[in-house]
């Protein structure tokens, strides 16, 4: 199901050249980056570690806006380890895989799972990820 946009409330526009060993630049100067395939000589960044960044910033967004009942107050030193893998698949192509972990100090379990899935449904990333990649999560 394609969700569709009724507001916008914000668009980020960059500019790329050279592919995973060039350069971005976002247009208002904020994201300045150099490049590097994962694993190889370069010094700069990649995508999927771009990635990681995004959709764990996102996620915990997300959580600090997820309703419960009673309501649940995200921890200040609460923080999120994710993990994207870049992978080939059997068919020759490739995919990505993510995995984040989830602290949230001084909460018990059931706390911790309901802002994890309630961000999980929340959360633009994981509406972009689910069905098309895997996503898994822990919680510590």
């Amino acid at each position: 199901m394609t969700r569709i946009i009724d507001n916008v409330l914000y668009t980020a526009e960059t500019r790329t050249t050279g592919g995973r060993e060039g350069h971005g630049t976002s247009s208002d100067g904020a994201l300045d980056v150099r490049l590097s395939t994962p694993g190889g000589t370069g010094t700069g960044t990649n995508p999927e570690q771009l990635f990681a960044v995004g959709y764990s910033a996102c996620f915990m967004g997300a959580m600090r806006r997820v309703k419960a009942t009673p309501p649940i107050r995200v921890p200040d030193d609460a923080s999120i380890r994710a993990q994207v893998s870049l992978g080939t698949t059997a068919d020759g192509g490739f995919a990505l895989a993510v995995k984040l972990h989830v602290e949230l100090p001084g909460l018990d379990e059931a706390q911790k799972w309901a802002l994890v899935d309630g961000a999980h449904q929340l959360c633009p990333y994981s509406h972009a990820t689910r069905g098309n990649i895997e996503v898994a999560f822990s919680v510590a």
